[in-house]
């Protein structure tokens, strides 16, 4: 759940840190007070979009923080091992900074991440549902969604998304295929010549740094014979030699610093240079015996390095890419190879249907009893939220083989004893779609594996009798998850278990936002405020405390 949201200098926010708790939690107050500033501030923590306009004004950045309880085992800690993120702790902690330039930064349990990232945490944390969520309810894509999360059936329907457009790319390549068979004949032709000529050429990245080492040696080979004979004269074959000159003086330091040990360094000096000449003139000689003129084959390198060269210029690349050259090409006839062979495509496409209509059907058969059930629970809520005898479908269409299936999925409703079932988006006025719709949330957020549930003035367009049922649902919510609602109406918010007021407060010539917790005193004055206005008497007063006593 979410234990502490920490705020800084966002929107009309200078300073706040509050802390939440377990059940159904209220947030109210005046019109415009920034009630749905704090959800705004959670989602941005959340992964949400931003610009710069939540910076409050003539300040350097936004900061929001959100501390969320991290499960002790469960996907998302499998996730955060997943991603090199911390997950030994008991908490984690979402951070989002924002510029005034709009730019964004992100950070989970203090390392940066992507945007992406930091969704995929909010995903498993929290569900915001906002206050025109109901409208979403009238696309075909977002019915079919709540669908598939009732039905359990997310992964299968991702499975039959993705077995789909393998299908899809299957039968367009037997299609191109045919249509291209002439063309891709010849390009295979050229392109197995090509391969035939670098194939023959025998020739790796290896063997090019190789060949321009030897080159280099054998076309200087009498220069280095030169200098290393005359080197040799030097150190060890010469009447002069360095070496017998060294190893003659470090014998005769020896002798005087066993009489003066202060000439100790230099022993060691002349000695360590003694034997360094020794070793370099042994090397020399090694080096000698394996050098000599070689003409032929510096003329056998030559000519295979044009070759490499000639081959390169054709195909307009540097020598050292000519491996990589033949492999993309190698890649290339290999796919036209298999585009010219009917059978195998026909066989391949055959083989990704099969795949598809196997996952199609799994996800029909999770479908039908789902569509059932959420039908039988949103009638059955109906029936308390001022529709008594409306009923709700979800009604399967079959359709022709798609992304999303077999079948169209479409919300249908009557909302009075008698009408027939019509599509959701024809039939429901705005005060009905908001019930609808409020019923549908609740009832799918039950789907949800999200400890923390939130509704951001779910509850327009309803009130009395009905807004208090719409309350006694989300403090039932409350009991398995924590749900957190920004709410107007005072029968909703006497139904939860513990409310916070939003008010604005003159700062410094500065309108700011405030968040006051309330205790059973401040709750009343509150619920008081919201049934009788300006003007709070004692009746409105009594008539609160009836409110909450009765929750």
């Amino acid at each position: 759940m979410l234990r502490r949201l920490t705020v800084r200098d966002f929107v009309i926010v200078d300073r706040l840190e509050i802390e939440f708790g377990t059940g159904f939690g209220a947030l109210t107050g005046e019109t415009g007070a920034g009630k749905s500033i704090l959800l705004d501030a959670l989602g941005l923590a959340l992964g949400g979009r931003t610009d710069a306009g939540v910076v409050r004004t003539r300040c350097e950045r936004a900061d929001i923080a959100a501390e969320f309880d991290l499960p002790p085992d469960g996907p998302l800690r499998d996730w955060l091992v997943e991603q090199a993120l911390d997950a030994d702790e008991e908490a984690i902690i979402l951070r989002r900074t924002v510029d005034a330039g709009g730019r964004s930064r992100a950070w989970i349990n203090g390392t940066a991440v992507t945007l992406a990232q930091l969704r995929a945490a909010g995903e498993w944390l929290a569900d915001i549902h906002g206050q025109h969520a109901h409208h979403a309810l009238l696309r075909a894509e977002a019915q079919r969604s709540l669908l598939d999360a009732h039905a359990d059936a997310g992964e299968l329907a991702a499975e039959v998304a993705a077995s789909h457009r393998a299908w899809q790319r299957a039968l367009e390549l037997r299609r191109e295929a045919e249509a291209d068979s002439a063309s891709s004949e010849r390009e295979r032709e050229l392109l197995a010549w090509q391969l035939r000529e670098l194939d023959e050429l025998h020739f790796d990245a290896a063997e090019w740094a190789e060949l321009n080492a030897e080159h280099s040696r054998l076309a200087h080979a009498a220069g280095l014979i030169e200098g290393v004979e005359e080197t040799l004269e030097a150190l060890g074959e010469g009447d002069y030699a360095v070496c017998s000159s060294l190893r003659h003086l470090d014998g005769r330091i020896s002798g005087l610093a066993d009489i003066d040990p202060g000439l100790g360094d230099v022993r060691e000096l002349l000695s360590a240079a003694a034997i360094q000449a020794d070793e370099a003139l042994h090397a020399l000689r090694r080096y000698r015996d394996r050098l000599d003129l070689d003409p032929a084959r510096l003329v056998e390198v030559e000519q295979r390095i044009a070759a490499v060269m000639d081959t390169a210029r054709k195909y307009r690349v540097q020598p050292e890419d000519l491996p990589e050259l033949a492999d993309g090409w190698r890649s290339r006839l290999e796919a036209l190879v298999a585009r010219s062979d009917p059978a195998r495509l026909a066989a391949e496409e055959a083989a990704t249907r099969a795949r598809f209509e196997q996952a199609a059907t799994a996800l029909s058969a999770a479908r039908r009893p789902a569509a059932q059930a959420l039908a039988r629970e949103v009638t059955e809520a109906m029936q308390t939220l001022a529709m008594a005898g409306g009923r709700f479908d979800v009604a399967l269409e079959p359709c022709a083989p798609a992304a999303f299936g077999h079948e169209m999925v479409e919300f249908r409703v009557s909302a009075n004893q008698g009408q027939p079932l019509r599509s959701l988006a024809k039939v429901a006025s705005g005060g009905e779609l908001s019930r609808i719709g409020l019923a549908i949330q609740v009832m799918t957020s039950r789907d949800s594996a999200t400890p923390t549930l939130i509704f951001d003035e779910v509850d327009v367009g309803i009130g009395g009798r009905v807004a208090e049922i719409v309350g006694k649902l989300l403090a039932r919510l409350g009991r398995e998850r924590q749900v957190l609602c920004v709410t107007h109406l005072p029968q909703v918010a006497a139904c939860a278990d513990w409310q916070w007021r939003i008010a604005k407060a003159e700062r410094d010539g500065e309108t700011l936002t405030e968040v006051t917790p309330l205790d059973d005193e401040g709750r009343i004055e509150e619920i008081a405020r919201m049934l009788g206005g300006v003007n709070i008497t004692a009746t409105t007063r009594q008539h609160a405390a009836e409110m909450l006593s009765a929750r």
